[in-house]
C-alpha cells in the first residue's frame, strides 16, 4: 500500500508542476508544491490516510513574497517520511485543509456543477441551485449520497469552520464571482432568517443499498451486539436499523448495508452468525433505495415526516424501513420507484425552480 501511494501522488505532482510553469509564461510568479513539501502531515493509513496537522510557514512566506502558490490536493507525508493519500474525495479536504490553516475567509471547490441542488437535475429537471446551505444539511446530503462534495471534506470544513463555496469548473473566467452566473453554492455556519423559512432544503437519495432481514431472533439482552458485531469485524457499514416488536420471546432484526457488502454479509450471517444466535432465518433484497429530505427548518416544524409519507402514499410508494434526525428523514423504498418518489416529494415541497415572470 505504501508503494502504491507513492505512484499514485505522481499524478497531482505533474499537474502542479505544469499549472506553475503555465502561469509563469504568463508572467505570473508562481510556485507548486507536493502535499509532502508543505508538509501536509497525516497518519501512516496508505491509501486513506487522514490530516493531522499542515504547517503554512513555507506557503505564508510565498504569499507575502507575492508568489501564487499551488499545491497538490488528495496528498500528504506521514511521521516516517513517507508519502501517503488520503482516499476518495480527498482533493477536496485538502482544500478544506490548507484553507483552514491559512485562516482563509473562504475556501472554493471547483468541481464539475456549479454548486448544490435542491436534487439531482438529472432526476428533476426543475431542481434549484441553492444560494446558501448550512453546514449541517450539506453535511446530511453529503452523507445521504449526494455526490456534490466528498463528506470527509464537509466535515472538516465543519470542524474548523471554514466558509466554503460550490463552483462550476467551466464557467467562464471573465464573469466575477458576485454575479449569479458564477455564485456557486455557500457553505455556512449563519442560520439566517431565509435559511429558516426553507422547511426542506432538498431531496438526496442512494441507490447503493441492501437491506437484509433476519427473522425469528430471541429477544434478549446483547442480541444487537451478536448480530451486527460480527459484522462490523468484518468491515462491513451498517446504515438503517430496525427491530420489530417481540412476540412470543421472538423478534425480526432489519438492517441496511452497502450493496457492495449485501453477499458477503449474507454468507457471514448464513454460516456463522445465524448458528450462534439461534435465528430462524435471513433474508435479503438488493434491489431497494433510501430516499431522504434534508432541511434545517424540519427542526422547528411539525408534520414534514408526515407530508412526506402522505406523498409516498399517494403515489403508490410503499415504505420499508424509515430513520430520521432532527433534520433528515430517510425513508427505504423498492429500488423501481426511486425517481418517482425524488419527483413527487421534489414538488410536494415547492423546492422547483421558480417560473420566470
Amino acid at each position: 500500500m505504501r508503494e502504491l501511494d507513492a505512484i499514485a501522488a505522481t499524478g497531482e505532482q505533474v499537474s502542479v508542476g505544469l499549472l506553475a510553469l503555465a502561469l509563469q509564461a504568463q508572467g505570473v510568479a508562481a510556485v507548486s508544491y507536493g502535499g509532502w513539501q508543505v508538509p501536509i502531515e497525516t497518519d501512516s493509513a496508505y491509501t486513506k490516510a487522514r490530516i493531522s496537522r499542515i504547517d503554512d510557514a513555507r506557503v505564508r512566506a510565498d504569499l507575502d513574497s507575492g508568489k501564487v502558490v499551488i499545491i497538490t490536493g488528495f496528498q500528504g507525508i506521514d511521521a516516517g517520511g513517507n508519502v501517503t493519500t488520503l482516499g476518495r474525495g480527498g482533493s477536496d479536504t485538502s482544500a478544506v485543509a490548507v484553507a483552514a490553516a491559512l485562516k482563509a475567509a473562504e475556501c472554493l471547490i471547483y468541481t464539475d456543477v456549479d454548486g448544490v441542488y435542491t436534487t439531482d437535475p438529472r432526476i428533476v429537471p426543475e431542481a434549484r441551485r441553492l444560494k446558501t446551505i448550512s453546514f449541517e444539511e450539506m453535511l446530511e446530503m453529503a452523507s445521504l449520497g449526494s455526490k456534490v462534495l466528498q463528506i470527509r471534506s464537509v466535515e472538516f470544513a465543519g470542524k474548523y469552520r471554514v466558509p466554503t463555496r460550490v463552483l462550476s469548473s467551466f464557467t467562464p473566467a471573465d464573469i466575477p464571482i458576485e454575479e449569479e452566473a458564477a455564485s456557486g453554492t455557500l457553505i455556512t455556519f449563519e442560520e439566517d432568517e431565509k435559511m429558516e423559512q426553507a422547511v426542506v432544503a432538498g431531496i438526496a437519495f442512494n441507490r447503493d443499498e441492501a437491506k437484509i432481514s433476519v427473522i425469528g431472533v430471541p429477544d434478549r439482552p446483547g442480541i444487537a451486539y451478536a448480530l451486527l458485531g460480527p459484522v462490523a469485524e468484518a468491515n462491513v457499514d451498517v446504515d438503517v436499523i430496525i427491530q420489530n416488536v417481540s412476540h412470543d420471546g421472538r423478534t425480526d432484526f432489519s438492517f441496511t448495508v452497502h450493496r457492495n457488502d449485501y453477499q458477503r454479509t449474507m454468507d457471514l450471517l448464513k454460516t456463522k452468525i445465524l448458528p450462534a444466535v439461534g435465528a430462524s432465518s435471513v433474508v435479503g433484497d438488493a434491489r431497494i433505495c433510501k430516499v431522504s429530505i434534508v432541511g434545517i427548518g424540519m427542526k422547528s416544524h411539525a408534520g414534514i415526516a408526515a407530508k412526506m409519507f402522505q406523498t409516498l402514499s399517494s403515489e403508490g410508494i410503499n415504505i420499508q424501513m424509515i430513520t430520521t434526525s432532527e433534520i433528515k428523514t430517510s425513508v427505504v423504498i423498492d429500488e423501481k420507484y426511486m425517481e418517482l418518489a425524488v419527483r413527487a416529494l421534489h414538488k410536494a415541497f415547492g423546492l422547483e425552480e421558480p417560473k420566470a415572470a
